[in-house]
């Protein structure tokens, strides 16, 4: 399941300019600190064998939760939207990429930092763009085997989870690392109310009674893009009813199908949750579907939606 390889490409882009991997380096000094307010954005692309095209999903939605992070921390800032999106085809086609590849846009404090806190606005920012190629999750016979947290999802007012910030995953790491432990592949975690709201990286749906449930964007969530192209692929081509609204735990102990959607695992399903068996303990119908309308829809098998990708070779031919 995992999206990382060792993989590196030939070029990254790093403050306007695209250089060699091997020369993005900063001092050791401003790793950790710098990274305390570090902000990332995780975006894909996809190749098409037929059309011999490689197509960025929903890049605009990505660039755009990204500057709002940006804003969020109050970091200096210099770049606009259509200069970060410039900035990702160039670097693509640096790396003559033609194969499914992960983006990573980040920023983070310029220069030595020593100070944790980095409470003055406006500071002077380093902006990478990072790329590795990636193989797509396709097995959905594989089924997550998955717990219910005892660590409680950080909240709006705490870490908000709307802010995608480095350290904002600790809270996340700390819940997969005892889900692992104890024998399962990955948790999910409840709110300070014991409501249900993602796992780490990525976010939970759930089918009752052949209805998509969903925990709203308030339950301590990602404002994810995954989850809003499924909202529209199960209105416009699935025509299953979907809701989002507050979801308790034992929810998830009758629920027909769960899976986790996100940019990075794009849809997972799961096979228990706390061993007990969802559903009939194997990837439900309903999931099945979302698959591969999503696969569709992300490559350009499906025509709809084209205003989502964003062709990278098309003006080389």
């Amino acid at each position: 399941m995992a999206i990382y390889t060792e993989e590196v490409a030939d070029y990254i882009w790093r403050n306007g300019e695209i250089i060699p991997w091997a020369e993005a380096t900063i001092h050791v000094n401003a790793v950790g600190h710098a990274s305390v307010a570090g902000i990332f954005e995780g975006i894909k692309a996809y190749w098409n064998e037929e059309q011999e095209e490689l197509y960025v999903f929903r890049l605009e939605e990505h660039l755009e939760r990204f500057l709002d992070s940006i804003r969020m921390v109050r970091y200096g800032f210099e770049y606009t939207r259509q200069d970060l999106g410039g900035a990702v085809l160039e670097l693509l086609k640096a790396n003559e990429y033609r194969r499914d590849v992960y983006i990573r846009p980040y920023i983070f404090q310029k220069g030595l930092v020593r100070e944790l806190l980095q409470a003055q606005p406006g500071k002077a920012t380093e902006l990478i763009i990072d790329s590795w190629p990636f193989s797509s999750y396709r097995d959905t016979n594989k089924a997550l085997q998955v717990c219910v947290s005892s660590w409680t999802r950080i909240s709006d007012n705490v870490m908000p989870p709307r802010l995608k910030c480095f350290s904002n995953y600790h809270n996340g790491r700390l819940a997969a690392m005892d889900a692992v432990v104890a024998g399962y592949d990955w948790p999910i975690m409840l709110d300070d109310r014991g409501k249900v709201t993602e796992g780490p990286g990525a976010c939970l749906l759930l089918v009752r009674k052949g209805r998509v449930i969903a925990p709203p964007v308030t339950s301590a969530i990602l404002e994810s893009v995954t989850r809003e192209t499924i909202f529209t692929l199960l209105e416009e081509v699935l025509k299953i009813p979907f809701e989002q609204r507050e979801v308790d735990r034992t929810e998830l102990y009758v629920a027909d199908e769960i899976f986790f959607v996100g940019t990075g695992w794009e849809i997972m399903p799961v096979a228990s949750v706390d061993r007990l068996p969802v559903g009939s303990g194997k990837t439900g119908p309903i999931t099945l579907g979302i698959v591969e309308a999503y696969r569709k829809v992300v490559t350009g098998q499906d025509e709809r939606h084209p205003e989502w990708r964003t062709p990278v070779w098309e003006s080389e031919r």
